[in-house]
């Protein structure tokens, strides 16, 4: 169920969107219990005059090569799996495509199981009406 928006810097091949799209699922996989097949995912390509960033706050050095990923997801996980996932997906994205740890920047959307409809126009994860 998380829906998972990644966006960077234009110029990067397909594939290399593809292993941004890959190691983040199997990050989800491994730290949130996200079911087989439960991957909707989408990676914005964005001009360098609409993606802005702040290259130094908090103290971290950051480059062109910055990836930010947002991932909206139930509000149900622990500080420890969250933790657990920020962890799996550097390191997932170090790996392929190589990018830097301090080149993910990543930020949860927790919302109410309510707030997905994932087609037919129903809410399957809302509970039923009393």
């Amino acid at each position: 169920m998380p829906m998972t928006r990644i966006s960077l810097l234009q110029g990067k091949p397909p594939a290399y969107h593809a292993a941004l799209m890959d190691g983040i699922y199997a990050a989800m996989r491994d730290t949130f219990d996200v079911p087989e097949d439960d991957r909707f995912m989408m990676v914005h390509a964005h001009a360098p005059d609409a993606f802005a960033y702040g290259a130094h706050y908090l103290g971290i050095a950051r480059s062109d090569d910055l990836v930010i990923v947002q991932i909206t997801c139930n509000d149900t996980r622990s500080t420890a799996q969250k933790r657990a996932l920020y962890r799996a997906i550097v390191d997932n994205l170090a790996r392929d495509p190589g990018l830097r740890p301090e080149d993910v920047f990543i930020n949860l959307v927790e919302v109410k199981a309510e707030n997905w409809s994932f087609g037919h126009g129903l809410a399957q994860y809302a509970l039923p009406p009393e």
